[in-house]
């Protein structure tokens, strides 16, 4: 049986259908994080339980990850990924019907677990079906997809939501997503190369607690969490700020923000080729030090620079996340899959946290109370990638001390 090779048509069409599923997934996940001033003033509650719309989700996938990633080694991938799309589809065009808050939240609740699908299967369907010549290819067009639905969803809500509102905008965007669900099931080849097998929970449980005895990856765990916290918690009050006086914007401009995420592209892949040079270690403390420098500099009244902060801040989050996350499968030695679903364990779960406990900062201190809560979460990543640091000088091997 026969891997899939770049240049094939067999290959072009399974990258474009996971780059599809990605879309789907991350354009759904976080289509909400651009509405939540209007969820406050719709449904007459607070900034930080308006944030239960993002966080909620975040919280629940942070869990699913894990049991997605053992119920597809019985199931099989393409069929509960399959599952995973259609049902976030018709969540989204529900969510639009919600008569109140509360179902709005039960919703997103349902979303968050079936979201999981994709993240957790995709890139073990690549491992398995692509030629390794070719993985690399693979694997940067599926996250590319990943990134380009959650700016997408983000900044979509916003337009819609400016020209008519956010109800139009869930439909849209669900009804594009079970279109681009039906492109996927045709699109994508059927596994060759996976072989079903039972649910082994205990070895899953087992896994999972030898990883949690490293030092090392103890702190990547962190280090995810309190940068996903922090960066969430900026974009999901930055909103608040911007349609307030002074500056008073509409809600598409507020949400055509969210472009800055282009940045990431571009920072993700050159923090990669610095460490290389550099370190990881050194490398992951220069992104956290430009996440702090742009957080200060929203700070200051000036729309503009408030701008350039969000930019910088934007640009230090992807590299750091993209050394951070790519370390964990350096650090681990044997069941990486298990290590990269602690990482995002700790990813997700600190979006949900950081996002909605800032909420309570901004109605207390306002945005300099939400720079101060962003600011204890990047000093704790400091702190970690420092601890990482001594760690690495511990390495027995030369290779691993080139690492850090």
């Amino acid at each position: 049986m026969s891997y899939l090779q770049k240049g094939t048509k067999q290959f072009t069409l399974a990258n474009l259908a996971l780059f599809a599923a990605g879309f789907i997934t991350f354009a759904n996940l976080y289509l909400t994080q651009p509405l939540l001033p209007q969820f406050s003033e719709e449904y007459h509650v607070s900034p930080a339980v308006a944030s239960l719309s993002l966080s909620v989700s975040t919280a629940v996938l942070s869990v699913s990850l894990i049991l997605f990633g053992s119920f597809s080694e019985a199931w099989g991938r393409k069929k509960l990924m399959t599952f995973s799309i259609f049902a976030a589809a018709i969540l989204t065009i529900a969510l639009a019907f919600s008569p109140n808050f509360e179902i709005l939240l039960l919703l997103r609740i349902l979303q968050g677990f079936v979201f999981a699908g994709v993240p957790a299967i995709a890139m073990a369907y690549l491992g398995e079906e692509v030629d390794p010549s070719s993985l690399g290819t693979a694997m940067g067009l599926y996250i590319s997809g990943n990134s380009v639905g959650g700016l997408a969803g983000r900044v979509i809500m916003g337009t819609m939501t400016h020209y008519f509102n956010w109800q139009i905008g869930m439909i849209f965007i669900g009804l594009l997503s079970l279109i681009v669900s039906a492109y996927f099931v045709w699109a994508l080849p059927t596994s060759k190369h996976f072989t079903p097998r039972p649910l082994q929970f205990k070895a899953l449980t087992k896994s999972l607690f030898t990883h949690l005895k490293d030092p090392g990856l103890i702190c990547l765990f962190g280090i995810a969490f309190t940068l996903m916290g922090g960066f969430v918690t900026l974009y999901n009050y930055i909103g608040y700020k911007l349609i307030g006086p002074p500056y008073n914007l509409s809600a598409g401009i507020v949400g055509s923000i969210f472009i800055v995420y282009l940045v990431g592209t571009f920072s993700s892949a050159w923090f990669g080729s610095l460490s290389d040079k550099f370190g990881r270690q050194k490398v992951l403390m220069v992104g956290i030090l430009i996440m702090f420098s742009g957080a200060i500099l929203t700070l200051p009244g000036s729309l503009y620079v408030k701008i350039i902060g969000i930019v910088l801040f934007t640009f230090g989050f992807f590299g750091a996340h993209s050394i951070a996350s790519g370390w964990v499968s350096f650090r681990a030695k044997k069941d990486k899959a298990q290590a990269s679903s602690l990482y995002l364990f700790g990813y997700y779960f600190g979006s949900s946290i950081g996002g909605t406990t800032g909420g309570i900062f901004w109605v207390s201190w306002g945005w300099n109370g939400v720079i101060a809560f962003i600011s204890a979460f990047l000093i704790t990543s400091f702190t970690l990638s420092i601890i990482l640091l001594v760690l690495g000088r511990k390495t027995k091997t030369l290779n691993d001390q080139l690492q850090y």
